[in-house]
């Protein structure tokens, strides 16, 4: 995966979201964190994956202070997306 450059920013573009999923999951209520998962990131924002249209609803009303802490801790992110993807 090293030789390909389009495969080595697959790779850098995983890390990063795991990395962002990481520092909002503390912000996430318990009972919300076990159906939501980190989605993909591009230069247009990144998505949070919510199981169900409940979830999303949720999520969205949290997204402003995720991306605060997410500038806080250094991810530069234009916007959080939120999305429907059941298991």
């Amino acid at each position: 995966m090293r030789s390909s450059p389009a495969l080595r920013s697959l790779v850098d573009r995983l890390r990063e979201s795991n990395a962002m999923f990481a520092t909002i999951r503390p912000l996430l209520p318990a009972g919300l964190a076990a159906s939501v998962r980190p989605g993909p990131l591009d230069e247009c924002g990144w998505s949070l994956l919510g199981a169900n249209a409940a979830v999303a609803a949720k999520l969205r009303q949290l997204a402003p202070r995720f991306e605060e802490r997410l500038r806080e801790n250094g991810h530069a992110v234009a916007a959080v997306r939120i999305k429907v993807q059941p298991s």
